[in-house]
This record gives C-alpha cells, sequence and structure tokens, in this order.
C-alpha cells in the first residue's frame, strides 16, 4: 500500500543534546512512564499553549497503528489544544518517525521535538 502524502517518509535526525529546562525535562519523565507502563516501543509526551501535557505509547493493533508522538497529539487536540508548545518522544530509534513530526508540526511549525533514549538520555532536539 502506498504511503499517503499527507504523512512524510522522512525521518527527521535530532541536533545535538541541549540540556532541558524544567518543563520539557517533565515531559521525559511523562513518556517514558507512558512507555514503560505497557510495554510499548515509544513513549511520548506533549505540552499544549496552556501548559497542560498529554502523553501516550505506541499503538500496535491488526486495524490501527498510531506512533506515540501522533496519539499524544491527537489526545491534545481532543482536549482542545490549538498549539504545542513542546514534545518528546522517548524511543529506541536514534531518528524521529515522520508521521510523529508530522503530526506536531501541524499544531506548531517551531516547537521544539526531544528526542530520548529509554533511559531518558535525550538524544537531541527537532527543531525544523
Amino acid at each position: 500500500m502506498p504511503e499517503s502524502s499527507a504523512v512524510p517518509a522522512a525521518r527527521p535526525a535530532p541536533s545535538a543534546p541541549v540540556e532541558l529546562g524544567a518543563e520539557d525535562a517533565k515531559l521525559v519523565v511523562l513518556a517514558r512512564g507512558a512507555r514503560a507502563r505497557v510495554g510499548a516501543v515509544e513513549g511520548a509526551a506533549v505540552r499544549d499553549q496552556d501548559g497542560r501535557t498529554y502523553a501516550a505509547a505506541s499503538v500496535a493493533l491488526p486495524s490501527l497503528a498510531l506512533t506515540a508522538l501522533q496519539l499524544a497529539v491527537a489526545s491534545a487536540v481532543a482536549a482542545g489544544a490549538t498549539r504545542l508548545e513542546a514534545a518528546v518522544v522517548v524511543t529506541e530509534a536514534s531518528t524521529l518517525d515522520g508521521a510523529g513530526h508530522a503530526a506536531v508540526r501541524d499544531l506548531a511549525a517551531d516547537a521544539p521535538i526531544h528526542v530520548a533514549a529509554p533511559d531518558g538520555t535525550v538524544l537531541g532536539t527537532v527543531a525544523e
């Protein structure tokens, strides 16, 4: 099945690691918790324009597959968010998935997306 043109297949590589502020560090904790709770491949968390946070784990069902970042963004939108301030994805991959990246960019062209390893070590940030 061909990929949709609405979801880029590119896997943006994060820049060099940066020191996170307290609010972004909290997102790492939430994303790690979401991942660990269900033993998922990925966990993610986002913060909206009002400072509310949403955490999610990846979903892999026969009829539905969502990255953790897609689900965290969807949860934020379902709760009324119109803009994101920041996002974190905790993954074993060294790059950010294209679908999660696109979901964040639907709400924020400039929000940092921090990519962290399962132990919480920040691998880098995708800013574009």
